[in-house]
């Protein structure tokens, strides 16, 4: 189940030549402190030591901190998922990670154990580089010390990855849901996709493929009668922002055959952010993905969302075969969508079962669309 450790803190005793404080975490201590859901998979008997000193953190990297000043972040979710409120003065442990959320935080795992941020209620801290105009200040945190276990490691989510999968003899059929951005409605068309599936009897695995380690969207499939629910943390990552292509590849791989394993007839997969994150975008122009993927759904806010999304996902000859998302909610924006030439399916469709992607994925995909007659702008044909 676990990797190889890192280096040991005798170690960067050496490298530095600065002494590494090494303390006691006591299990009476540990009773106190609230533990995210981004460090769930890491077992609470390993968290034996407190490390401080000359050590940069590392994403992945388990950091007890003090709640300093109450901001975005008021609540933080433990590891089942109920989101307890805290307090200034509460010990929490979490990981250090990196995000990407337009409608959120931009942020980036610090050179030191300075003070920090609470970006991402699943437990993510970083120090945040820019907010949207709509959310408050991040809520500030002071890092105690890397938590380590009784050799002086300090433990980083990674050394607890699931392991390699066994082989199948065939994979599942499978579907990404990808948006235009964050918010464009993809965990819900996913898990509607999903409700529509299990009514029809068939046993169905899901994975968020990247993001920021948090479990909303988790427990949102699990809620819609998903069989198995794993997510990037699962695969060792606190987030996927900044991650290698390959790194990125080698989640969604491990992920799927999980999946297969665990019995799934039909995979559904989200994926986040929207087409211009960087990582999403190399996942989706990767070989892994082709292989993996049999078709796409993209969830978009409106019908040039939509349009420009599909177009970019057809220029990489990407199977993309209907239109979902927020736009759904509007009769009028579901028809301006229907210039994409897919079919434009409501969150009660995917929720009845009313479409099948395997039943219908050799007749829509098609690599060769024109656009409608009156054309579409010259913007949105050149986007590449």
């Amino acid at each position: 189940m676990s990797m190889p450790r890192t280096e040991p803190i005798s170690l960067l005793n050496r490298i530095n030549r600065t002494p590494i404080e090494k303390e006691p975490l006591t299990p009476s201590r540990l009773a106190d402190v609230r533990i995210a859901y981004s460090a769930r998979r890491v077992a609470r008997e390993a968290m034996t030591t407190l490390l401080r000193g000359p050590i940069k953190p590392r994403a992945g990297d388990l950091v007890l901190a003090r709640v300093d000043r109450l901001g975005q972040h008021q609540r933080i979710e433990l590891p089942h998922g109920r989101r307890a409120q805290l307090y200034e003065g509460d010990e929490i442990i979490v990981c250090y990670g990196n995000r990407y959320a337009p409608d959120q935080f931009e942020a980036t795992v610090p050179d030191n154990l300075d003070e920090c941020h609470l970006v991402a209620g699943g437990g993510i801290a970083a120090r945040m580089l820019s907010r949207h105009a709509g959310m408050k200040r991040p809520t500030t945190i002071i890092p105690l010390g890397f938590v380590g276990d009784a050799d002086g490691h300090r433990l980083n989510l990674a050394d607890w990855g699931l392991s390699k999968p066994a082989a199948t003899p065939s994979r599942p059929y499978t579907i990404a849901v990808a948006g235009t951005a964050m918010n464009a409605g993809k965990t819900t068309t996913a898990a509607n996709l999903i409700k529509g599936l299990v009514k029809a009897n068939i046993k169905v695995g899901a994975a968020k493929v990247t993001g920021t380690g948090a479990g909303g969207d988790r427990w949102t499939l699990v809620d819609a009668g998903a069989h198995s629910v794993l997510d990037f943390t699962d695969a060792g990552y606190a987030s996927t922002y900044r991650v290698s292509s390959s790194q990125v590849e080698s989640v969604m791989t491990q992920l799927c055959g999980h999946l297969a394993v665990e019995g799934a007839e039909f995979i559904v997969l989200e994926i986040a952010d929207g087409l211009f994150q960087e990582e999403t975008a190399r996942l989706l122009a990767s070989p892994t993905f082709a292989t993996l993927v049999d078709g796409i759904v993209f969830a978009a806010g409106d019908a040039l969302g939509a349009l420009a999304g599909v177009e970019w996902l057809r220029r990489r000859h990407l199977p993309v075969l209907a239109v979902s998302g927020l736009l759904t909610a509007s009769p009028l924006a579901s028809r301006e969508a229907a210039a994409t030439g897919l079919p434009v399916l409501s969150q009660q469709q995917l929720l009845q079962g009313e479409w099948r992607p395997d039943r219908v994925a050799g007749e829509t995909v098609t690599n060769t669309w024109q656009p409608p007659r009156e054309g579409i702008p010259a913007a949105v044909a050149g986007l590449g």
